[in-house]
């Protein structure tokens, strides 16, 4: 069942991202795709998983602008 795999693909993401394993940003890409796919499919999103995303795209935007000149 694809809702199952997705729900298995994020706890993995979840487990990285706790064992610090691997790039930030590629765990972040990949939760996004997730999530994409969990939306498409109009199943229920995690709640903690959506607040994450949203933390890592504030934590993103933040570097972003911190290393724009002027930032």
């Amino acid at each position: 069942m694809a809702f199952e795999r997705l729900k298995a693909e994020l706890s993995l993401l979840v487990d990285q991202m706790e064992g610090d394993q691997g790039d930030r940003h590629e765990i972040y890409l990949r939760i996004r795709e997730k999530l994409s796919e969990l939306r498409a499919m109009g199943m229920p999103l995690p709640d903690d998983l959506v607040r994450l995303e949203q933390e890592f795209e504030a934590e993103f935007a933040a570097d972003k602008e911190a290393e724009e000149p002027g930032g």
